[in-house]
């Protein structure tokens, strides 16, 4: 059974989208990932996080709109700093895909 929550610790979380700018090899990581550079406009910059997505293309992830956590202190994931937390799910093959928008948002805007 799934723990409740009230709104309000919902309404903590702060899920913005981003647009993807960059994708890097991390070949320091322990299970395979990229570095990302998301820019989520004006208000929050542009922020770099680690994401388990290498079953995807780099060139499938650039450009592309990600929703991620942008209120989780920073985290140290080797040599790397993860700024955002990059939203995803697994597919059945264990795979992990991100979380993205159907259609084209507002850079960093805010889930509601």
């Amino acid at each position: 059974m799934t723990n409740h929550i009230t709104w309000d610790d919902f309404e903590k979380v702060d899920i913005r989208v981003g647009q993807i700018i960059e994708v890097n090899d991390f070949p320091e990581a322990h299970k395979p990932a990229y570095k990302l550079k998301i820019d989520f406009g004006e208000e929050i910059g542009v922020k770099q996080s680690s994401a388990q997505v290498t079953s995807l293309a780099k060139s499938e992830l650039l450009n592309t709109q990600v929703a991620a956590v942008v209120n989780f202190p920073p985290k140290r994931i080797g040599p790397f700093t993860s700024e955002v937390l990059t939203l995803g799910f697994a597919d059945a093959q264990g795979n992990w895909i991100v979380v993205s928008p159907i259609r084209p948002v507002q850079t960093g805007g805010r889930l509601q």
